[in-house]
């Protein structure tokens, strides 16, 4: 059967695995909410351009 080396590598390995996935949705996440707030702050930008154009 099983040894409890075995048992503690298994987990190990369970416990790298799963940091990984929370960190790989952490920083999907945030890039998005960085990325989206960029485009937001651009368009915020190139309508007060016009508006002082129009002016």
């Amino acid at each position: 059967m099983f040894e409890f080396q075995q048992y503690l590598g298994f987990l190990a390995f369970l416990t790298v695995l799963t940091i990984g996935f929370w960190l790989m949705i952490f920083l999907v996440s945030f890039v998005t909410y960085w990325v989206g707030g960029a485009l937001v702050e651009l368009a915020k930008e190139k309508k007060a351009r016009r508006k002082l154009e129009q002016a």
